[in-house]
């Protein structure tokens, strides 16, 4: 079950990870009125993808809450769960760990550095220990109590995190194609503008950055999907 809160945040390459892999999947748009559902009985794994609301929105966006329930399920069903941007924040939230605005946002190209626990991580283990990724948030959290802390930024202590055998957060962007930077540019023209930043430079950039962002995220996504396969086993 993967979960869409807009219409240009899609799974992206996630999509082709899951369909190489002979995984179906169902996706639950909330920005079109769908409900939420209250368990994840009868699906393998949860996928729980970006969006421009923020966790502590709960009174404004009821589903934030459902989803929060519908995340604790899958962990205590123990089935494998991948938290993307907005994604990421609400699993941080689920596992008690304050999500809060940032000191500024990290928005376009930005490089990661993955910490030591990755190279022994079933996601992360023999990529690069440093690379640029696309990224578009505002809010931080703080790395869950019993979580191992993946990856960071210059700005973001904690980028990804992996708690239990296969439940993960990643804030930045990997599963993105050139369109849906294009549409995310788009959308939210609004925010550049009064951040200071130019969508046309980021677009620009995207052909230098995407090629190798989108190999490492074929790798990390295709063995997440593994774990779907095998009921959460490494």
């Amino acid at each position: 079950m993967a979960i869409q809160h807009n219409r240009c945040e899609t799974l992206g390459t996630i999509a082709d990870a899951l369909g190489a892999a002979g995984i179906p999947f169902e996706v639950v748009r909330t920005f079109e009125g769908r409900p939420v559902p209250n368990t994840i009985k009868g699906f393998n794994g949860l996928i729980i993808m970006g969006g421009p609301m923020g966790v502590y929105e709960q009174d404004r966006h009821p589903f934030l809450r459902q989803e929060i329930r519908l995340i604790e399920d899958a962990l205590r069903q123990d089935r494998p769960l991948l938290g993307v941007c907005l994604g990421s924040q609400l699993l941080a939230a689920a596992l008690g760990a304050p999500v809060t605005k940032g000191k500024s946002k990290e928005i376009g190209w930005h490089s990661i550095t993955l910490k030591r626990a990755a190279a022994q991580d079933p996601l992360w283990a023999e990529l690069e220990s440093s690379f640029v990724a696309y990224h578009w948030h505002g809010d931080v959290f703080e790395l869950p109590s019993g979580a191992v802390s993946l990856a960071s930024s210059e700005k973001t202590s904690h980028q990804a995190f992996r708690y239990g055998r296969s439940a993960y957060g990643v804030l930045f962007h990997m599963e993105v194609t050139e369109r849906i930077i294009q549409e995310m540019v788009k959308a939210f023209q609004d925010e550049l503008q009064s951040e200071g930043l130019d969508g046309l430079r980021i677009v620009q950039q995207t052909p230098k950055h995407l090629p190798r962002l989108g190999e490492i995220g074929k790798s990390v996504f295709t063995r997440w999907a593994g774990l779907v396969g095998n009921r959460g086993e490494p």
